[in-house]
């Protein structure tokens, strides 16, 4: 797999970093089309901040399966209608203004259950950096329209097309699809939402078209 260029690792752990002021409480946003590398550069750079950043992932509010079926959407999970979009800019504007001593559970995605995980995430109320990646972060659709003004920095990720589908069609083998299963998942799901995601890269404070090369954890 592709790794990021280090020198633009260390230019965005070093942006991160400077929104990690302790005493106060801000939040980073990560968008970009499904493959674009979000979760994993979200995920170094909490490593790389130690414990002044917690991973809180927009994923966390897919639907469950058995919602996604009942209202017919399950063939097409991962547009913006498939996901809690209120809920998650409800949580965001709780991790905005931490109540003193409260600890804040957010839920995690489980990749192998296709599920939401609730109450997997703690944030205390301490922990001067949230980050949030997904998709729908710079969407104006539907209530995704808030998520924008709830972020304090978003940043939008940009990877060459041709390894983003060859990263997502390997994803979804992964996690137990079949290869052709998987590509057509891919061309008709997967890049239909990519299309949509790409219309709000104008809103991103910083686009970070992502350089591949020897030298650390990349997306």
């Amino acid at each position: 797999m592709p790794r990021m260029d280090a020198r633009q690792f260390d230019m965005l752990s070093s942006r991160a970093r400077q929104l990690a002021t302790p005493g106060q409480r801000r939040i980073l946003g990560i968008a970009g089309a499904p493959g674009a590398g979000k979760s994993t550069l979200a995920e170094d750079l909490v490593a790389a901040l130690g414990g002044s950043a917690v991973l809180v992932p927009m994923d966390g509010f897919h639907l469950a399966q058995t919602e996604l079926r009942r209202l017919g959407r399950a063939d097409r999970k991962g547009a913006p209608d498939t996901f809690d979009a209120v809920g998650y800019a409800a949580l965001l504007a709780r991790l905005r203004a931490p109540a003193s001593g409260v600890v804040v559970y957010a839920p995690a995605f489980d990749r192998a259950l296709e599920e939401a995980v609730a109450g997997s995430i703690p944030v205390g109320p301490d922990v001067p950096l949230v980050i949030t990646e997904g998709n729908y972060l710079l969407h104006d659709g539907g209530g995704w329209a808030p998520v924008r003004t709830l972020v304090d920095e978003a940043w939008f990720l940009e990877l060459d097309p041709v390894v983003r589908v060859r990263r997502l069609v390997d994803r979804h083998v992964r996690f137990g699809k079949e290869r052709p299963r998987a590509e057509r998942w891919v061309r008709d799901s997967d890049e239909a939402n990519a299309r949509l995601v790409a219309q709000g890269r104008h809103r991103a404070d910083l686009v970070v078209p992502v350089t591949v090369g020897p030298g650390r954890p990349a997306p």
